[in-house]
Formats: structure tokens, sequence, C-alpha cells
């Protein structure tokens, strides 16, 4: 108890020790450091969290015969993941680096780090699992198991990492050419682009390679509704997400200070706009409130906001959520009906569309100086002109051609290879029973494990 009121009293500070036996006493920056480490571990508990959000989203917004396998991925995607980013992904990302490659922390170089680096690792551990898991609703359905893990790896590993080190490099060791820009840096804060656009285009690129499920696009070529079989547990999932969100946003501070209040509340705000928008976007276009379209626009709304969530006004937050709603519906329709790219859940609209925004948004809402945190990279809405929105455009371009075009030569090698997609009787019998032997719902198919 001595110990937990030394971390809050400034009064009894002098006098405890930091740990049993230490004879030095404990100082302010002991304090402020082991805060620090405490909340950004916390924050990792809340993304990892996110996983399970993940699962119930995509379970609930697919078929029954093919429960098994999301889940199954959604598990495996995250145990592989974190190993080959602990063996190789964090050391590329956040090792002293030239701009492209780094491997000085971790892994294959020897793990050495201290309190704070191996707090970090786990904390960017859970944002890379993310980027990875994305693309599991986009090819759900219809993909073979092995070529899943494969895929897993790679992004993790290598993919993501890289993008990463470009953006966010100089968090650590690193230092990548997008913090670089003599336009000036580019801006995204907790992952509106290094996060979920590389995992949304990664989804395109995979989507687009599998094609779309058997029966989803009659002989005209017009759509056929495939519904999911449990829309309960997908509004679970979405619940869990967006909770999960706040320790997404707010915990890439990895400072334990008011701070955290402030983009907690933006990043509320802008995910309960984007669910009103998608409300009233669906409702206006399709004649009912579709609630599947507002628990992505709540998901482009979240999207949305985490590039500026520490950068905008809380009002600057609204119209980000709002216009990340919209454009969710938008695009879920557009890529449907215009361009029959097959997306069960959604991702490629939710990650890649809302992130690309959210993303440009920062060169328009940011307001360092309204909020006192510096005016480097005020927004052209708050007088800082147009190049921020210039170094905004370049990291979302830069983030397209490399995980679009990587993901497009992962998956084609994967499909002339191992192959990628699974047979048609596997299809229609239900992957749950053809790529694991098991029923997710026992009794309740028509078709058995045996």
């Amino acid at each position: 108890m001595l110990k937990i009121a030394a971390l809050f009293s400034p009064l009894v500070l002098p006098a405890i020790s930091l740990a049993a036996g230490e004879s030095e006493p404990m100082t302010p920056e002991d304090v402020q450091a082991n805060l620090n480490v405490v909340w950004t571990i916390l924050a990792a508990f809340l993304v990892f969290f996110m996983q399970a959000g993940f699962a119930l989203l995509e379970t609930g917004m697919t078929r029954a015969k093919n429960a098994v396998n999301i889940l199954m991925k959604n598990v495996m995607d995250f145990s592989v993941g974190s190993v080959a980013y602990f063996l190789l992904g964090f050391g590329l990302m956040f090792g002293v680096s030239n701009g492209f490659f780094g491997t000085t922390l971790f892994g294959l170089s020897g793990v050495t780090g201290n309190d704070w680096e191996f707090t970090f690792l786990l904390f960017q551990t859970v944002f890379a699992a993310t980027a990875a898991t994305i693309v599991s609703g986009a090819m759900a359905e219809r993909t073979q198991f092995k070529s899943y893990l494969i895929y897993s790896v790679f992004v993790t590993a290598f993919i993501y990492p890289i993008f990463g080190a470009w953006a966010w490099g100089g968090l650590l060791e690193g230092g990548g050419w997008l913090e670089n820009l003599s336009t000036g840096p580019f801006t995204d804060f907790a992952g509106s682009t290094v996060v979920h656009s590389i995992g949304g285009w990664i989804a395109l690129a995979g989507a687009i390679v599998l094609g779309p499920r058997i029966g989803k696009y009659r002989r005209d070529g017009s759509p056929n509704a495939i519904p999911g079989h449990n829309i309960p547990l997908a509004a679970l999932g979405v619940f869990i997400l967006w909770f999960g969100w706040f320790g997404f946003n707010a915990g890439s501070t990895t400072i334990g200070d008011g701070s955290i209040g402030r983009l907690a509340v933006t990043t509320n705000l802008a995910a309960a706009m984007g669910a009103i928008s998608a409300t009233a976007t669906a409702w206006i276009f399709f004649g009912k409130p579709d609630l599947t379209m507002s628990l992505n626009g709540a998901l482009g709304g979240l999207v949305s906001i985490t590039a500026g969530c520490f950068t905008v006004t809380p009002a600057g937050a609204l119209w980000i959520g709002f216009i990340g709603g919209v454009l969710v519906v938008l695009s879920v329709w557009t890529l449907d009906r215009i361009f029959k790219i097959d997306d069960p859940v959604g991702a490629v609209s939710v990650h890649a569309v809302a992130g690309v925004w959210g993303t440009l948004a920062c060169g328009l809402f940011n307001a360092e100086a309204v909020l006192n945190i510096g005016t480097s990279n005020t927004g052209l809405f708050y007088g800082g002109g147009v190049n921020q929105l210039i170094s905004q455009f370049i990291g979302v371009g830069a983030a397209f051609v490399w995980a679009f075009g990587l993901g497009m030569l992962l998956f084609l090698a994967l499909k002339h290879t191992v192959g990628l997609r699974v047979s048609e009787e596997e299809e229609i019998l239900g992957l749950d029973i053809g790529e694991h032997g098991m029923e997710s719902y026992a009794g309740f198919q028509i078709f058995t494990a045996e």
C-alpha cells in the first residue's frame, strides 16, 4: 500500500523506495517512468482484447458453417504474428536504420531491451496483430487456412513493419523518410494508415485475387446478399472493438498524463458520429436503418479518428467521424455493386477507405496551436496552409503502393504455389468441416464432421 501511495502523493515520495531493499528514494522521474509503463501496458491489454472483437464481428457477419474457421484464423494470426514480429518485425520497424531497414532490437539481434523497450514491444505487437487480422474478414469463407498462416507471417514480419519504420521509426531508435518530408512530417498518431489502411489495402488485394464467394453474384452481375448468421454476435464484437479503441488511441501517447482523457473524448465522439451518419446514410439510400451499416459506421469513425485523435479538437473529431461513417456506407455499396469485390464484413471500406480519409483529415483539422501542443503540423482549416495536407497525401499514396502492391504479389504467389482458395465442394460444405473437421454449432447444422 505504501508503494501505491508513493505513486500519487509527493508528500510521501522521498521516504519510499522504488522496490524492497533499494536504498535510493524514488524521484518524480521514477514515478512518471513507472506510470508510463503501467498506462502503456494496460493500453496494450485493451488493444489485445480487440482481437476478441474482431473474432466476434467477423464470425457474426459470416455464415455458421465457417465460424470455426474465422475463430481459428483470429487465434492464429495473433499467435503467429506475435512470434514473427518479435523475431524480425520489431527490429525492422524500430531498430537503428537508414530509413528503410533496421534490425538492432530483439529477436534475431538478441534480447537486450530494458523495461520500457519490453513494454513498447508488447504495445507494438498488438498493433501488428491488428493489421494482420483485418484481412481475415475480407477473405472470409473461401481461403485455405495454411495460406492464411503464411500470409500472417509475411505481414507481421515484413510488410507492416517496413511501412511502420517509414512513418514511426523515430519513436524508438529508427527514423523513416516519411518523418522527414520537406513539407513537414507525415502525421498518423495512432495508425489510421500505418495500421488500418495497410491492413485494408492488403485485404483488398486478397479479395481481388480470391474472387467472390460462390453465389455472391447472379448471372447478370447483380449482387446476391449473403447475410451473416449472428448479428447480435457482430454487435457485441463492435462494442468490444469500441472499448479496446480507447487503448489503441489514448494508449498511443505511451505517457501516463492528462492528455489521455482528451484522446478518449475525440475517439468516442468520432465513433458515435460515424454510427449516426452511417445510419442516416443507409436509411436515406436503402429505405431502412441497417444495423450492419451502423456497426461499420462506428468502426469507420474510429478508424478515421485514429490518425488525428491527438491533434484535432473535439469539434474536429465530430466532423471526421461524420464523414467517415458516410464514406463507409458509400464504399461498401460501390465495391459490392460497381467493382464486384466480395468483402463479407466490409473490411476494405472500414479500414482502407476510412483510414485514408482520417489520415488526410489531419492535413485539414490538425489544431496544435488551439490545443497548445505545438504548431509544426497545423492543418489547412487552422491556418497551416497546404504543406501538411501534401505530406498526408504522400504518406497515403506510399501506403497504397507498398501494401496493395506487395499484397497482390504475395497472394498471387500463394495462389500459384500452395494454393489460396478452397475447392468448390469445400466452400459449399463449409470451411469448418473441410479445413478443421468440426462444427461450430454441433447438432444445428445440416452437415456433420464425419
